[in-house]
């Protein structure tokens, strides 16, 4: 099956270990030597209109797609696997 970044960004991420709503693909990471895309990344909600900044953005390997679907995009991932992520994704930015 072959699917645009712009067919992407209008499915929705939904997690099917808890039934929660990640939001939609905004960005994709992909490795510039092999070609592969490594993970889809989901921004955080804004806070107060983004003058608060916003949350941490979510990302999701490629290991934890399930099925990528007509409208949608069903993960398997804990609520922690993807806080750690985070919490790597930001340490790795500031070396």
């Amino acid at each position: 099956m072959k699917c645009t970044l712009t067919a992407l960004r209008n499915k929705e991420i939904i997690n099917i270990k808890n039934g929660a709503r990640l939001g939609y693909i905004d960005d994709l990471e992909f490795d510039t030597e092999t070609s592969e895309v490594k993970s889809f990344i989901v921004y955080g909600r804004s806070r107060f209109f983004g003058l608060l900044g916003r949350e941490d953005d979510v990302i999701i390997t490629c290991d934890d797609i399930e099925i990528i679907g007509v409208d949608t995009v069903l993960i398997s991932a804990d609520e922690s696997q993807l806080a750690k992520r985070r919490q790597i994704q930001t340490k790795s930015l500031l070396k």
